[in-house]
């Protein structure tokens, strides 16, 4: 499984800020040319672009540093309270585009150029997508928050400059300007709700919420590649700093196995999981010994000496009761 070093994320999100201050000048060039407010609306949100991606960058440089004495776990949260910023920016930035327009709607403003307008917000909005795309594919696989939400927050503006470019091709056709401003109001409420959406996105990882999907992979892994000597697993948690997945759990052994057996145990369970990610895991595990004949009637071990009781039923691990504190029963 491919995987990606520190190193690089941070190269990437110095290009992208390089790129987006470039694309920044181009849609106020755009903007001073035509006068328009909906081109506008995609210069001000380049703005909280770059802003976005200074913060996200060194947000990625401090999320790398070792763990120390005062952060036992690593600083890897921060990339949620970055998140929670540019989604923060994002909603701000939406709010200054309804005023902008609704004063405008009052009082009406001439449009010049939209022909130039068009082509280079068209030009920044195919720039801004691909860039966006490749960010949030690496976010994804890297799992950075901060990469995932400035891939999201590019793609997410060059929507808006595709629906730009639409409506004011139909001003250019209409001669109607009241379109711009009309046209403005409606991509500032589609930047407001992308914003508090990644405001949403960062409160959960700050308290930790489970991400069920990510749970329910990981949950599969396990249960198809399961060993007969992991009689159970439960109380199974994720928890995200930064690219680093932290995993609690309780497994059950047989009883008689030695502390260097239960270790091998744990290290084989461990390895499963580190082989299928492809970003850092750390695994706390709890090993607890089975309970004849309780255990005994779900476990998949063969010829084991100790059985008090025939085996019933395999229980099937699933996300649903893999994170119950209790041990599984028939």
């Amino acid at each position: 499984m491919k995987t990606y070093t520190v190193r690089q994320n941070v190269r990437i999100q110095s290009l992208a800020l390089a790129v987006g201050m470039v694309l920044m000048g181009g849609k106020f060039l755009a903007w001073w040319l035509t006068n328009s407010n909906a081109i506008l609306t995609d210069a001000l949100e380049s703005i909280i672009n770059v802003v976005a991606a200074t913060f996200g960058l060194y947000s990625l440089i401090l999320a790398a540093k070792p763990r120390d004495s005062n952060h036992p776990y690593g600083h890897g949260k921060v990339e949620f309270l970055s998140a929670g910023f540019e989604g923060a920016l994002i909603f701000l930035a939406g709010i200054a585009i309804w005023l902008k327009a609704g004063y405008n709607i009052i009082y009406p403003q001439p449009l010049f150029n939209l022909d130039i307008g068009l082509a280079i917000t068209g030009f920044a909005g195919a720039v801004n997508f691909g860039i966006g795309h490749y960010l949030e594919k690496r976010g994804v696989h890297s799992n950075s928050l901060i990469m995932e939400a400035s891939g999201k927050h590019l793609k997410s503006d060059a929507y808006s400059s595709a629906g730009l470019l639409i409506g004011l091709g139909l001003v250019l056709a209409t001669g109607i300007p009241l379109l711009d401003n009309l046209l403005a109001i409606l991509f500032g409420a589609v930047i407001m709700f992308t914003g508090l959406r990644l405001v949403r996105r960062s409160v959960a990882g700050i308290m930790d919420e489970a991400d069920y999907q990510l749970i329910d992979d990981m949950v599969e892994t396990l249960h198809r590649n399961r060993r007969d000597s992991w009689i159970d697993v439960h109380n199974f948690r994720v928890i995200k700093y930064g690219p680093t997945l932290h995993i609690d759990c309780h497994m059950t052994v047989p009883w008689y196995f030695d502390t260097r057996h239960s270790h091998s145990e744990v290290k084989n369970f461990e390895d499963l999981l580190k082989a299928h990610s492809s970003v850092p895991v750390e695994c706390f595990i709890h090993v607890d010994p089975c309970e004849p004949p309780r255990n005994c009637r779900i476990c998949q071990m063969k010829n084991c000496a100790e059985r008090r009781a025939p085996t019933e039923a395999k229980v099937e691990w699933t996300l649903e009761n893999i994170m119950n504190n209790a041990q599984h029963d028939v």
